[in-house]
């Protein structure tokens, strides 16, 4: 009879322990969500930047020389991500591929230019330094135009912040309800000790000494509750890549990677310090208070 009773404690605590972690888990992956979904649209909002084409129009009579030393000084600039020379007949079949008939022949000439496709790197796609940099360029003696969609650059940054604003609230949001409920259940699991807790104190034993298993139980929790997190989330990756092959252009592992390390520090610190204040708690709680729920 004994030996019954002593097993299903044990289990009980088991069973307790295993609900604590899958609880530290859950939460930890709806934080993992809400970062996967930042770094995606951070990567997106990169993409779309970096798409953005400035056209620089040669005149007709600039020589070779004198392109290929623009496009090499324009490689250099520390804005400039990529470089495209399209040259008058490369302009013309692109153009009569989109008509779907040559218009070169229809003409008897063509009347398109030279250019250089210019594309920024995503920290300088913004309305001020475009500008800066069509001003300069429009100084140069063999340019004859930049052409680009100011409205389309416009219209990305706008929405873009707006998005961002949003994701942030909402991140801070969830971040606090991602504390509380961690610290409530640890709550919830160090009430269930708070008579080994007591009985500890009245044999002498210290508080630091009392409260050293159980922030290191918490640790181990906050660490297992995190690599579960882990696991859910890339079973997720997995799955929303194989339904759609496009975000893997999107993801960057070395970002996953910085993201999944704040997931297991995330749970490993909220663990150890809702464990050290709840067990606080019922180390200087009076002994009639611990039969309250």
């Amino acid at each position: 009879m004994s030996n019954t009773n002593s097993v299903k404690p044990k289990k009980t605590l088991k069973t307790f322990y295993i609900s604590t972690i899958f609880s530290i888990s859950l939460v930890l992956v709806m934080v993992g969500l809400l970062g996967l979904i930042v770094l995606h649209g951070k990567n997106l909002s990169n993409f779309v930047k970096e798409n953005i084409v400035l056209n620089v129009v040669i005149k007709e009579n600039a020589g070779d020389n004198e392109i290929f030393t623009l496009q090499g000084n324009l490689e250099k600039n520390e804005s400039i991500k990529s470089t495209q020379f399209i040259s008058k007949e490369s302009a013309a079949k692109n153009l009569s591929n989109d008509l779907g008939e040559d218009f070169v022949k229809f003409l008897g000439y063509n009347p398109l230019s030279a250019s250089i496709d210019v594309y920024l790197k995503a920290d300088y796609a913004n309305k001020e330094r475009i500008q800066k940099l069509v001003a300069k360029l429009k100084k140069k003696e063999i340019v004859k135009d930049v052409i680009y969609q100011e409205s389309l650059i416009d219209m990305v940054n706008e929405n873009l912040k707006s998005i961002s604003l949003v994701i942030i609230a909402f991140g801070f949001t969830l971040l606090l309800i991602a504390i509380a409920l961690i610290n409530n259940t640890i709550r919830l699991a160090m009430y269930s000790q708070r008579f080994i807790i007591r009985s500890m104190q009245l044999v002498g034993a210290t508080k630091s000494f009392i409260r050293k298993p159980y922030i290191v139980s918490g640790m181990i929790h906050g660490l297992m509750g995190g690599i579960v997190a882990i696991l859910l989330l890339i079973s997720t990756l997995y799955i929303a890549k194989t339904e759609m092959p496009e975000l893997a252009m999107l993801q960057n592992y070395v970002e996953f990677g910085f993201l999944f390390t704040a997931i297991i520090l995330m749970g490993i610190i909220i663990s150890i310090l809702s464990t050290y204040f709840a067990v606080n708690k019922y180390l200087n709680q009076h002994i009639d208070d611990l039969y309250k729920k």
